[in-house]
């Protein structure tokens, strides 16, 4: 079997000719993967199969069950971003800025393929096609290691698109599979400082702590999620409702659905109820503090381990709160970093509120869920960066890059 470096090495070579492979090329081979994924949905579903059977076999929660899972409908989902990416503007060489320095050198920032990066993620197969077809359409070859749930899925989707790319001009060796669920793989990845320039790192605590503490390489974390949505005192209660069901319920095993929601004294009597209502349909567990129990006695009681907790489940963790700067302090000491939101109609306190909350993404009036490339507008995301350095949030076509100064002089010497 092909070592994880030697995989690395010929990642590096690949990388070479991509960071100046034309355009048209990368969009005809992303159009070919894409039609790849969709010819080949009966190779894909059975290794899916395999998965499942065995995910089920282990115990696997119903989340992340869902997280493996893939039909039709997920299959032609994964081949139409694959489209999208194909019609992004390519952002290898766009000027970022451009200026005249006072010696008369013509100077510009640029954007440039980053080189090699290297995906450590678990159970999401959509990962694995996203990630590829971003990291080629900016120029970047990729090395994938994905977790031991999804490894036959993974390995028939890294196939197809590594195929399909090299048959349509892709550089062999662009996009690599580490085939073996070893660990040992991970940690030979993690120190190929050198020949890997970067990895993002996508999963559980557990996994992103691991890397952190092994890579000698630098990481972006797509940590957990552990988002809240605030219930303002003017909140509009139908919206209140629609929006934390959707939150909740659009799809619990994702990282930006709501884990936990603060409702203010002053609507609580009015919205809970409505909310329980609403919730119960969907089938969702709720787990609420005292006060929020008095309203609704039918909830379960809330443990202190609840407000940190990041469910992936139809589990919801609910608190009354005494006002805004309650709603504030919570939200700061249990948060993530990834997504947060209010619900009002007073607008000098939701803009509070979006200056206070230091999240990747926050929202007034919207669901959390949102938060991801598509529906920012910027095609599909390779991860949400919980980081506070760039790039922070959903990480669409133009995060994948780096950037250089192209100077354009005429004999300038430093004096």
């Amino acid at each position: 079997m092909t070592t994880v470096t030697e995989q690395a090495r010929a990642a590096k070579e690949a990388a070479h000719e991509l960071s100046v492979l034309p355009t048209r090329i990368k969009d005809a081979c992303l159009i070919a993967m894409a039609d790849a994924l969709e010819d080949r949905l009966g190779e894909i579903e059975a290794a899916n199969r395999l998965d499942i059977e065995a995910g089920e076999a282990k115990g696997l929660t119903r989340a992340m069950l869902d997280r493996l899972l893939l039909n039709e409908d997920r299959v032609r989902l994964m081949a139409s971003n694959l489209r999208d990416v194909a019609l992004l503007d390519d952002p290898v060489g766009t000027v970022i800025r451009s200026w005249k320095a006072a010696n008369g050198m013509e100077m510009s920032r640029v954007r440039t393929p980053i080189g090699v990066i290297g995906i450590v993620y678990e159970a999401r197969p959509n990962v694995t096609t996203d990630t590829a077809a971003l990291c080629l359409k900016a120029g970047n070859s990729i090395i994938l290691r994905g977790g031991s749930e999804a490894i036959n899925s993974n390995s028939v989707l890294a196939r197809c698109m590594a195929e399909a790319g090299t048959a349509t001009g892709m550089p062999a060796g662009a996009i690599q599979f580490v085939e073996t669920t070893d660990r040992e793989a991970v940690a030979e990845l993690l120190g190929l400082g050198g020949v890997i320039d970067l990895v993002i790192a996508r999963g559980s605590h557990r996994l992103i702590s691991a890397v952190m503490e092994s890579s000698k390489i630098p990481v972006m974390k797509h940590y957990r999620g552990l988002c809240h949505i605030y219930a303002e005192a003017s909140a509009d209660r139908e919206m209140a409702v629609r929006v934390i069901n959707n939150a909740k319920t659009n799809r619990p095993s994702t990282c930006n659905s709501v884990e936990t929601v603060l409702v203010d004294e002053a609507i609580a009597a009015e919205l809970l109820p409505a909310l329980a209502e609403n919730l119960a349909a969907a089938g969702v567990e709720v787990r609420a503090d005292d006060r929020a129990r008095v309203v609704v006695p039918g909830w379960s009681q809330a443990s202190d381990a609840d407000w940190d907790a990041e469910y992936l489940d139809l589990v919801l963790s609910l608190r009354v709160v005494s006002g805004f700067d309650e709603a504030i302090e919570h939200i700061r000491r249990h948060h993530s970093g990834l997504a947060d939101a209010i619900i009002t109609e007073d607008a000098a306190q939701a803009e509070r509120f979006l200056a206070l909350i230091d999240s990747a993404a926050t929202y007034w009036n919207a669901s959390t869920r949102l938060t991801d490339g598509l529906p920012f507008g910027i095609g599909p995301a390779s991860g949400i960066n919980t980081d506070k350095v760039y790039p922070r949030g959903p990480m669409g076509i133009e995060e994948m890059t780096g950037s250089k100064y192209v100077i354009r002089g005429a004999g300038q010497l430093r004096e």
